[in-house]
């Protein structure tokens, strides 16, 4: 279960991904993997293993990972960039697998290429109440960043990032190995220097936060959305946290063929916490 990793010219950024051509049943439609705000593709792969015969892409989205760009002021940025990547693949019908931001994202490029996927399976995605959007000026601007924007960019090795983060809240309900996947293809060497960075730059990161208003159609995006789209929804919180759901909980209840799942038992890491849920979940959905 060892990916290449590929890379497109989409837009204006190389978009980096990685493809698990499978065996058995790599003829049945290929899955689309789309990460979170501040990961990268290869957290998926604890999950992606529970499906070996599977032909798999895991996205590194706009500034992620192994993708270039920098901080990005509209989240339909990345929407636009997974829709070249469908467009340049030529994938039709797949099974699209979003967590948090990668969610929305799925949701809003399924919507702009009607073919390309014909079932979504969507761990919290952000898409908040009607109200949020209301306001369409940044969440966060540079006179206040986000706080991720101060977060610890450089480390010596893998192994130190283990070891600093690997009993802080949040990361120590991740399962070990996505824990590690998190760390190990979170970094990048440096360029002319020792040590590695993160992979995805605090700024960026900080800046997905400030723009999170700035896709103000996505309700009538999902309301005209005419596939099959399971929502996993964590537990409510009373504040704006990382570990509350920050999906509208009327969402599936909008969406033609949308089915709501609510996971109380679970926070907004579900996929990390307990990918071989996870896996069960996007399985049950796949069955016709």
């Amino acid at each position: 279960m060892t990916p290449t990793q590929k890379t497109l010219e989409v837009n204006d950024i190389s978009l980096a991904y990685f493809e698990w051509n499978g065996g058995a049943d790599a003829q049945k439609p290929p899955m689309v993997f789309a990460h979170a705000t501040g990961f990268h593709a290869r957290v998926w792969d604890t999950i992606i293993a529970h499906f070996p015969d599977r032909h798999i892409f895991s996205l590194d989205m706009r500034g992620h990972g192994r993708s270039t760009g920098g901080p990005i002021e509209h989240w339909q940025q990345l929407s636009g960039d997974v829709c070249a990547f469908l467009d340049a693949r030529g994938i039709t019908g797949a099974v699209g697998i979003g967590h948090s931001m990668g969610a929305h994202t799925l949701l809003q490029s399924a919507a702009d290429r009607p073919n390309a996927f014909s079932n979504l399976v969507l761990f919290d995605p952000v898409i908040l109440a009607p109200e949020f959007y209301t306001d369409g000026t940044p969440w966060f601007t540079p006179d206040s960043p986000h706080p991720a924007s101060r977060r610890k960019r450089d480390f010596d090795s893998v192994e130190a990032m283990i070891e600093r983060f690997g009993s802080r809240d949040p990361y120590d309900i991740f399962d070990r190995r996505v824990f590690e996947d998190y760390c190990r293809f979170g970094l990048l060497p440096k360029a002319g220097g020792d040590g590695f960075e993160l992979a995805c730059p605090p700024e960026v990161e900080a800046s997905v936060y400030a723009s999170s208003r700035s896709n103000a159609g996505i309700h009538k995006t999902a309301a005209a959305l005419d596939i099959p789209a399971t929502i996993i929804r964590a537990k409510q919180t009373k504040t704006m946290d990382f570990k509350g759901s920050p999906t509208w909980p009327e969402l599936a209840s909008t969406m033609p063929k949308g089915r709501d799942m609510p996971r109380p038992d679970m926070t907004h890491f579900h996929p990390f916490e307990d990918p071989a849920d996870a896996a069960r979940i996007i399985a049950d959905a796949m069955r016709p």
